[in-house]
């Protein structure tokens, strides 16, 4: 067959005609469109609100943590030719049960940080383990305390493990309990 072949009356139409007028169709297209646009705005909503929860959140840690490895950096490195200073600062920064221990044993520590030998501490990890229901936050640091030995000739490393549970207060944060891990 030819490709220009003849088209007869009798012959039966190539495409079937619909009986949708063409402004019914137009009608169809642009509501059709208005609801995959609808529907792609709500998607960058939702995706935006979430962007910005996580935001914040990570916001939230990093403060959390930048306070916790501060102080712990602060607690493991004792002056022992400043001792009195070293006990304030460490209140300074406790709250609740942590800063009464502190303040009933007071007398204790001073002896004890002014018979020390100077050691210097490092944070080297620090992670959130988990966020408490009254806002606090419980931290697990691993410091690696530095310093030399009694004698002077050999230098000591030895690192342990804490958890911290910090909370804010105002606009500070502050250590409601310590304690090492094993």
């Amino acid at each position: 067959m030819s490709p220009r072949r003849r088209v007869q009356d009798d012959d039966q139409p190539l495409f079937a005609q619909t009986d949708v007028p063409p402004s019914r169709r137009l009608s169809t297209v642009i509501g059709s469109a208005l609801l995959v646009a609808t529907a792609a705005i709500a998607i960058c909503a939702w995706t935006l609100v979430t962007h910005e929860q996580h935001r914040r959140a990570a916001l939230k840690d990093v403060e959390a943590l930048a306070a916790v490895e501060s102080f712990m950096t602060m607690f493991t490195t004792p002056d022992p030719f400043h001792a009195n200073d070293y006990l304030a600062t460490v209140i300074e920064h406790a709250t609740g049960d942590f800063a009464q221990q502190y303040q009933d044993k007071a007398n204790q520590i001073l002896i004890a940080v002014a018979r020390s030998e100077p050691t210097t501490g490092t944070v080297i990890a620090a992670g959130v383990e988990r966020w408490n229901d009254e806002g606090s936050v419980n931290v697990l640091v691993a410091v690696e305390n530095t310093g030399k030995s009694p004698d002077g000739k050999r230098d000591a490393k030895v690192a342990t493990r804490w958890l911290a549970t910090a909370q804010k207060e105002g606009d500070q944060w502050k250590i409601s309990n310590l304690s090492q891990v094993l």
